[in-house]
């Protein structure tokens, strides 16, 4: 990473490109950093799909979480709303984590296996 002085030397507006990106100083429409954390995110996973409840930081709402789903970011947004649609509540995906409302782990790891991911339901 870049010392602070060198982020704030680096040119933020061009007339030529208009907005550049912060990290690999490219023109916004040519910037890779995107493309090049989505490749590493996925990269990271051992194509295992995890599914837990969790709690903590909902002030005692419970929230089923997966997370290890080898899919892009376009495609793992898909498969959230398919995933709401077939348990009939709502959800999010922050992070590479589809987070679906309420406790739904036993239909979530049915349908995903028909899908074809190796599920393993985690936590307690």
């Amino acid at each position: 990473m870049a010392s602070l002085q060198d982020q704030l030397r680096g040119l933020v507006y061009s007339t030529e490109h208009g907005q550049t990106c912060p990290d690999c100083r490219e023109p916004v429409d040519a910037c890779r950093c995107a493309k090049q954390a989505e490749n590493e995110r996925l990269a990271a996973l051992d194509g295992i799909v995890r599914i837990r409840r969790e709690t903590s930081g909902r002030k005692g709402k419970g929230v089923t979480t997966i997370t290890g789903v080898p899919l892009a970011t376009t495609e793992l947004k898909t498969l959230a709303t398919e995933l709401k649609k077939r348990c009939g509540t709502g959800g999010a995906v922050k992070e590479g984590v589809i987070e679906i409302q309420g406790d739904h782990r036993d239909v979530l790891k049915a349908e995903l296996e028909r899908r074809g991911f190796r599920v393993k339901l985690a936590g307690g």
